[in-house]
This record gives C-alpha cells, structure tokens and sequence, in this order.
C-alpha cells in the first residue's frame, strides 16, 4: 500500500515519540491517554492505534495491577480500565473500539445493593479481576465486562458482549457472547459447538 509523505512523517514522529517514552513497544500511535502509569506494566512489542484509555486507578488502599503482556496489538479507541486486576497475555490481538473494565460503580448482586436514586458516579466502585489468556483475539466494539476469564486463543466475534468466561480454542459472539466453534484437533477445524455457559 502507498503511503503519502504525511503519513510517512506522521509514523516518523511515533516511532521517535515511541523508543523516547515507550522504549520496549513495537509502536504507539499518539495520541495516547494513559493514566496511573506507575500501576501498569507494558511487554515487549506493543503496537497500539490512536486514542487509546488505559487506565489504573487506585482506590480502597488497593494498588490496582494492570499487565499487558509481550508482541499485544490494541487499535484505536480502545479503553482497558483497571482498579484492581486486568491481565491481557502475550500475542494478544485486540480490534478498535474495544471496551475492557474489572470495575463497575455500584453493586448490583449479592449483599449490600446499590440503590438506584444514589448518584450514579457516587456509587462504590467494586471490582472482579479480568484476565485474558495467550493468543486471543478480540473483535471490533466488543465488551469485556468484570469477572471474565478469556482462555487462550479463544475468539470474540464483533460486537459481542462478554459476561461469562470463554473456553480455549472458541469462537463466541453475541449479546451476551456465546460459543458457537471450537476447534478440533483431530480434524484440524473449526466446528459448530452446542457448548453452553453454567
């Protein structure tokens, strides 16, 4: 594909702006929004698109962990927010407009519910972590809500909201992300799966 002089002077200025404050990525693409740096920790070769949030807040006296791992590919407009733990593995390939949060304002199950007439941005922030295994890839405006383990080389369809974990080697979609593949090792395919969530 032929690149324009400036696109050519613009991937000049990231590539400098990258090895001058992000040393051990592949690229970042500026603008970048990140926030409570001191509690995130960045692989190597990371490749991210244009106005990404990554953000860790602390709150509670807890120190929120937030690990990206080696050779991630995030595109633009992705948001990953952390209060407590999100863990994103190696090789992980992650579309545009992807939301990824461990945290929530209000509590809405179990003991101590939140009422709906509190101020909404007043609530208590509750927090359940979110890891993403090795070799995932994540679709196009999908959702990963708190509470989610995403096992290795699964695949999230476009659009899917996910609310239950993911088993390895799947293919899931929808609202709320479901398993429609999985892939077989005897005949080396994807196939149709009647795999259900508990």
């Amino acid at each position: 594909m032929d690149k324009s002089i400036l696109e050519i002077m613009d991937l000049a200025k990231n590539l400098i702006k990258t090895k001058i404050f992000f040393p051990n990525a592949r690229i970042i693409r500026f603008p970048i929004d990140i926030r409570g740096k001191k509690y995130i920790k960045f692989g190597k070769n990371l490749t991210t698109g244009r106005y990404c949030r990554i953000e860790a807040y602390k709150f509670y006296n807890l120190d929120p962990n937030l690990l990206i791992g080696n050779n991630v590919q995030i595109n633009d407009f992705v948001h990953i927010s952390c209060v407590k733990n999100v863990s994103i593995g190696n090789n992980v390939l992650i579309a545009s407009r992807v939301f990824i949060s461990d945290n929530n304002h209000g509590n809405y199950n179990g003991e101590n519910q939140s009422n709906p007439s509190e101020v909404a941005s007043k609530r208590i922030i509750t927090s359940k972590n979110v890891i993403i295994e090795d070799n995932v890839w994540i679709g196009e405006n999908v959702s990963i809500m708190p509470g989610i383990k995403i096992e290795k080389n699964a695949i999230i369809g476009a659009n899917s909201i996910v609310t239950k974990n993911i088993p390895a080697n799947t293919i899931s979609v929808g609202n709320p992300a479901r398993v429609v593949k999985k892939f077989n090792d005897d005949s080396g395919k994807w196939e149709k799966s009647e795999w259900r969530h508990i």
